[in-house]
């Protein structure tokens, strides 16, 4: 088992800045793959980012060159540093663990609101 909680999410105008971070226990955090998704109203849950037990790193298009997904392994914690934030980036992000080439693994966080205002 593998629990997960989400944090630093909020509101923020367009070309600004968020990071969140995802807090993980349980299973051992640094053999696992983790990532994040996003689901916007109306719209799927879709891929963002993801970075292997190995630090390596993968992004869907939409975010390459804005955001950043990073591990601390000591502190059992993922981040995802966005910049240039757009409107079109508003969602629910969850953070997710067992990510294989972009499709979610068996664990989930309750997810954190990210609003981008025009």
């Amino acid at each position: 088992q593998v629990q997960l909680v989400e944090s630093g999410g909020g509101l923020v105008q367009a070309g600004g800045s968020l990071r969140l971070s995802c807090a993980a226990s349980g299973r051992t955090f640094r053999n696992i793959a983790m990532g994040w998704f996003r689901q916007a109203p109306g719209k799927e849950r879709e891929f963002v980012a993801a970075i292997s037990w190995s630090a390596f790193t993968y992004y869907t298009d939409s975010v390459k060159g804005r955001f950043t997904i990073s591990r601390d392994n000591a502190k059992n914690t993922v981040y995802l540093q966005m910049n240039s934030l757009k409107p079109e980036d508003t969602a629910v992000y969850y953070c997710n663990a067992g990510v294989v080439a972009g499709k979610s693994g068996d664990y989930w966080g309750q997810g954190t609101q990210v609003t981008v205002s025009s």
